[in-house]
């Protein structure tokens, strides 16, 4: 299966691989049925060659705040959003493909109808997305990329910032989380880079109504100490 949205990119690589195990019977019907009724049309180059932004009606027509999830992996904080939050729309970008089809069975599970999909780089869909669009974006727990030569590749970047000074409204909020302590100082030196956002809050206290995530249970388990960013579109 080929990702939505990847083609002509011209950055560097953000994530890692793609496949996983091999899926289970149900969640190859899931990838099947489901994924393609919760894409979001107009992102893949076939259907946009021209890379025309996205018009809002596109993703809901009934103009809610929407709320972007830059790798949602398996998607349970993606799923307990929506169902948080029924009067926002939620868009989960993954290129995992096991990933993408362990949220769509929690999706089916849960009965939510405010997500929609995009299984490919985040990247393609954000500089896509209708300027100030955006009223919060999720980095939870993004690829650490620990080895020197590869931070580059960390999606918390200058580059990426710009991307989403665009995309998102003015006092948007962004959140990041992650259990790299070199990973938040640079997140934090990015910010201090890129024109467009400041830092609110750096605690080691999650945000009010954090349901928490597996890849922070992981890291709890490990001894490492998560660190929960807040940064404003200003």
């Amino acid at each position: 299966m080929t990702a939505a949205g990847d083609a002509g990119l011209p950055r560097r690589k953000v994530f890692g691989r793609r496949h996983g195990k091999r899926l289970r019977v149900s969640q190859q019907r899931l990838l099947e049925q489901l994924l393609p009724r919760l894409r979001i049309p107009g992102v893949a180059p076939m259907e946009n060659p021209g890379r025309v932004p996205l018009d809002a009606g596109v993703l809901w027509t009934d103009g809610r705040p929407v709320w972007l999830e830059v790798g949602f992996g398996g998607g349970e904080h993606l799923v307990h959003q929506a169902a948080a939050h029924p009067e926002v729309g939620l868009i989960g970008c993954e290129p995992f493909v096991n990933g993408v089809a362990m949220a769509l069975g929690r999706i089916e599970a849960a009965g939510v109808g405010n997500v929609r999909i995009h299984d490919g780089d985040a990247r393609g869909l954000i500089e896509l997305m209708p300027a100030g669009g955006l009223a919060r974006v999720f980095l939870l727990y993004p690829d650490p990329w620990p080895k020197a030569r590869h931070h580059r590749r960390r999606f918390a970047s200058v580059e990426n910032l710009g991307l989403l000074r665009r995309a998102m409204a003015p006092g948007a909020e962004l959140l990041l989380a992650t259990d790299i302590a070199d990973y938040a100082e640079h997140a934090r030196e990015a910010v201090a880079a890129a024109p467009g956002f400041e830092v609110v809050a750096d605690s080691g206290e999650p945000w009010a109504g954090w349901p928490g995530t597996r890849y922070e249970a992981k890291a709890l388990e490990a001894g490492r100490v998560p660190v929960y960013l807040t940064l404003l579109r200003v």
